[in-house]
């Protein structure tokens, strides 16, 4: 069981901002379903919640019980003084921003949910994660913890065309873009997404955890077929070995192709693990040996091998994880 609360606020008197309803609607909306419309979370969105006591009430909530996934993401404004940090409420007053970090953080840490979850696309929020005790700062995160923050606890987090900068880079690398080859998206993942996308001089995102494992946030559709993935050991009977090739790989080498064709004809079996080798070869799986491409190692008789990702990939099937 997944369970998520999305919350945006733009609603501020005196500081409006403009995004961030936007922020959570999208949010919702792709944590909801997988790729191939399969349920993900169950999804609560909360738009412009006016108080503190009421987005606190709220965090608690999404905290509680003993789901195995619960994730909690804030997209408004953010504050940091002296004591700490906060996700500002509109109810704001001097000395009273709203809930602090601090209390998001101890909730995450003494729920009972197996997998926790904080992100948040608010200004220095990075500061999550973090006590200010006799001048140190002190990161206290319990296993199962994981937090991704728009920006450094000293920088604001920016708004663009609609959206916070971080929660459009977000959407992107839940969409697909930090998938890996079986199409798992996990925090890991899209951290490393978000990172590559914003350079030095811009906001930077802050990652902090306390897993085991990574834990998927979304799924979607692989690449290539799971089913060719397990069939690189039938291919490669060791991790190190070369499959060796010849023209009959090649399916256009063909007497029934109307251009110069040579022996050994193509032929159907070796047809289809040829195709299976170039969706591998795609995904960074193997390469060609001695030749630029599979075509030409197919016709020049060279062989492939598999990649230092291919390796790994060989492992996992060959120790049936996956």
């Amino acid at each position: 069981m997944r369970k998520a609360l999305v919350v945006g606020v733009d609603d501020y008197e005196q500081c409006p901002l403009y995004g961030c309803c936007n922020d959570a609607d999208d949010i919702a909306n792709i944590l909801s379903r997988n790729e191939d419309g399969s349920p993900n979370f169950s999804v609560r969105l909360e738009k412009n919640v006016m108080t503190k006591g009421t987005l606190r009430k709220l965090i608690e909530e999404c905290f509680s019980g003993d789901t195995d996934v619960a994730l909690f993401y804030f997209s408004g404004h953010g504050h940091i003084d002296s004591v700490g940090g906060y996700l500002v409420t509109p109810d704001f007053s001097e000395y009273d921003y709203g809930v602090t970090l601090q209390d998001v953080l101890s909730i995450a840490n003494n729920s009972k949910c197996k997998e926790k979850f904080i992100i948040l696309d608010s200004c220095y929020s990075g500061f999550m994660g973090r006590i200010n005790s006799k001048g140190q700062s002190t990161a206290v995160i319990n296993e199962g913890v994981t937090i991704l923050t728009a920006s450094r606890s000293t920088e604001s987090s920016v708004e663009m065309n609609g959206h916070g900068v971080f929660t459009a880079l977000l959407l992107e690398a839940l969409s697909g873009g930090a998938a890996d080859i079986l199409g798992h998206i996990t925090p890991g993942g899209i951290y490393a997404y978000i990172d590559k996308a914003l350079g030095p001089w811009e906001q930077r995102p802050v990652f902090k955890t306390n897993v085991t494992c990574f834990t998927s946030l979304r799924k979607v559709i692989p690449q290539v077929d799971i089913g060719v993935i397990r069939r690189i050991c039938d291919y490669f009977c060791e991790e190190n070995k070369e499959l060796e090739m010849d023209p009959s790989f090649e399916p256009t080498n063909s007497p029934y192709v109307n251009h110069e064709v040579i022996k050994p004809y193509a032929d159907p079996k070796n047809i289809s693990v040829f195709t299976d080798l170039q969706k591998l070869e795609g995904i960074g799986l193997i390469v060609p040996v001695g030749e630029e491409h599979m075509y030409f190692a197919a016709m020049n008789s060279k062989s492939c091998k598999l990649t230092s990702l291919g390796k790994q990939y060989w492992r996992l099937v060959h120790n049936n994880l996956i």
